[in-house]
């Protein structure tokens, strides 16, 4: 997927109210910009990083500026926006990047699903049953490691989204956690029990209900973003 129209360079001055971000443009001027993440961007920002904002035309948006990506204090690119996750990996769906997921029929987005109210990511028919696929985006890294962890916060979102999964699978259906690593210099994906011990039981505990657990990174640069390679799995601390 490639930026378009082409990202905006600019500094980090502040995150705030969790949604804004102050940021000062190459011309010195400040701008307020949304920032399209839910989680606490651990390790991703400090005040003085570099970051890319895209713009929008539309009248109605209160901020036109969006926050896409920045260079994390460790030095490396890390793609912000969590709404991105889910348009790379359907790109890569609908190429076959993703060989565990290739030969579905039909593909549909957000559909209703499970006990408690559920949206799954992407619902895929195959010519001998069906598959759910949910996405996290991951962006946490550390410094001087090649492990990359989810989630950067506490998240009952994403446990509830672990029991819905693992209901699927114990009726025998395919049900599938793919988490899209939006940060370069990954090797690795595991569960960051460090800061939420909840989710990284509930994911242990839905794989061995039967969920796939798949891990992905990215090719990342200031022009596109694309799924590049598959990544290992450490699911044990």
């Amino acid at each position: 997927m490639r930026f378009d129209p082409p990202l905006e360079p600019a500094t980090l001055l502040k995150r705030y109210k969790r949604f804004l971000a102050d940021i000062e443009l190459p011309d010195g001027s400040q701008l307020t910009v949304h920032c399209p993440n839910t989680g606490s961007m651990l390790n991703c920002m400090a005040p003085g990083c570099r970051v890319w904002i895209s713009r929008s035309n539309d009248p109605k948006r209160k901020l036109p500026g969006t926050w896409e990506m920045v260079e994390t204090p460790q030095g490396r690119l890390a793609c912000i926006n969590t709404a991105r996750a889910n348009r790379v990996v359907e790109e890569a769906l609908l190429a076959g990047a993703i060989p565990e997921l290739a030969g579905f029929t039909q593909l549909r987005r957000e559909v209703r699903y499970g006990q408690e109210n559920s949206r799954v990511d992407f619902h895929l028919m195959y010519p001998d049953g069906e598959a759910y696929v949910e996405v996290k985006s991951v962006t946490l890294g550390f410094e001087g490691g090649v492990v990359a962890a989810f989630p950067d916060a506490v998240t009952q979102r994403g446990a509830r989204h672990l029991r819905e999964l693992a209901a699927l699978a114990s009726r025998g259906t395919r049900a599938i956690q793919l988490f899209c690593v939006n940060l370069t210099g990954v090797e690795a994906v595991r569960p960051a029990w460090e800061i939420d011990d909840a989710y990284a039981q509930a994911l242990r505990w839905a794989v061995g209900e039967g969920v796939e657990v798949l891990a992905y990174g990215v090719h990342l640069s200031t022009e596109e973003i694309f799924i590049d390679r598959r990544l290992a799995l450490h699911l044990e601390s």
